[in-house]
């Protein structure tokens, strides 16, 4: 019987991190999970608490004897471990330095450390001002003022990545960079800006849909299960390592429409309302900046792994309102 490969997932109790333990566990591998619950929920992967190829630390990146031993133990490190969200960012400028930075610097040094091989979730936040096209890998960055906080999340990913190529370039570190873009899904919560699970919560609760701005932006969405099978199956590929792929869905939709189809497929009597940005953030309005559009040039990956996305807007959004819908229903039988 063929030895089973070993994950090391940190964040894994998070969002994405807890549906790629599922990805990984379907095709075999044993998982180990380090998360520190900071934005992860137990509760995302208390299914999986009785499988036998599955352990779970309440822990830290932070704590490197820890991170060495399970490092040492394991056959790939997928590195999700992150402070995300503008809402969160915006509030923790610190901490979200030290954990995007410090905290994946310890991570790489200890997989060139025990020769693991690595792949680094970073995102679409890395492009900056994107203008009115797709972006691809290797397009330049256009990013504001270090006075406008909203930044730091772009240079720290961007920092990351280049630290994770100077390993490949010169220690031969196997890595696979992943630029994730708008990962959305059940298991996603509205409460550090993301707007999919927000507009869906409001909607649910009939309140107002509070879109920012004029909603005119343009982004794309990737359903959680398409990203979870790109991750996987990168992290399988030879010929993908020390490469940059986009990973999301390039089909593009504005706020404003995306906020129109939750409220009709919800069956909701919220009403659809704009706010600025300075009401939105308040005393952090200054350091946020939006942008108009957002979309990935997916052809790298397609050439690669011969990947498609195969949930479209509307499958999306009906099944995270399924989701949400089964957890109320579950809270209120109990």
């Amino acid at each position: 019987m063929a030895t089973k490969l070993r994950a090391l997932i940190t964040g894994g109790a998070g969002f994405i991190g807890s549906h790629l333990s599922e990805e990984l566990l379907d095709r075999g591998f044993k998982v180990t999970v380090i998360d520190d619950l900071s934005t992860g929920r137990k509760e995302n992967i208390a299914h999986l608490l009785k499988n036998i190829h599955f352990k779970f630390y309440k822990n830290t990146i932070m704590n490197e004897p820890l991170m060495a031993r399970l490092l040492r133990n394991s056959d790939i490190v997928y590195h999700l471990a992150a402070a995300v969200g503008v809402k969160y960012i915006l509030e923790n400028p610190i901490q979200a330095i030290i954990t995007n930075v410090t905290g994946t610097e310890k991570v790489i040094r200890l997989a060139d450390k025990y020769h693991k091989k690595m792949i680094l979730a970073s995102t679409s936040e890395i492009y900056g001002k994107t203008v009115d096209s797709a972006s691809r890998e290797s397009d330049d960055r256009l990013v504001g003022p270090t006075s406008v906080n909203r930044w730091s999340y772009s240079n720290n990913k961007a920092l990351d990545e280049f630290l994770a190529l100077a390993y490949a370039k010169e220690r031969k570190l196997p890595v696979v960079i992943v630029r994730l873009f708008n990962c959305v899904g059940p298991r996603q919560l509205g409460r550090y800006g993301m707007v999919l699970p927000r507009f869906i919560q409001s909607a649910l609760d009939n309140r107002p849909i509070t879109v920012y701005g004029d909603g005119s932006q343009s982004r794309t969405f990737t359903y959680v299960k398409d990203v979870v099978w790109a991750i996987a199956t990168l992290s399988l590929s030879r010929k993908a390592e020390g490469h940059i792929f986009n990973v999301g869905n390039d089909h593009a939709i504005t706020i404003n429409d995306l906020a129109r189809r939750i409220k009709n497929k919800t069956g909701s009597h919220s009403k659809i309302v704009h706010i600025s940005y300075a009401k939105a953030f308040g005393k952090n309005a200054a350091d946020f900046e939006d942008m108009g559009c957002r979309i990935p040039d997916i052809t790298k990956i397609k050439k690669a792994i011969k990947y498609h996305p195969c949930y479209n807007i509307d499958k999306i959004i009906e099944n995270t309102i399924n989701h949400f819908s089964d957890q109320r229903k579950s809270h209120e039988n109990i």
